[in-house]
């Protein structure tokens, strides 16, 4: 998927709620970003924001829809 100029991509599950398949975690999509690293890879990175309201991230391809 492809990001804007400030690094941000357009996920399906924007501000829904979602499940990391890493942490077994649950909450909302906050924004998906895209990382470059030093070696020229770039990285898709998912900023979850559960209840408490302390947000996580994790790999975009960890995220389900929670049901």
């Amino acid at each position: 998927m492809s990001a804007d100029h400030a690094g941000y991509e357009e996920h399906p599950l924007l501000n829904q709620r979602v499940r990391d398949i890493a942490s077994r975690g649950e909450g909302e999509l906050m924004a998906v970003t895209h990382e470059l690293h030093s070696d020229g890879r770039v990285v898709r990175v998912a900023h979850v924001r559960p209840a408490s309201g302390v947000e996580w991230s994790t790999a975009a391809d960890n995220l389900q829809a929670a049901r």
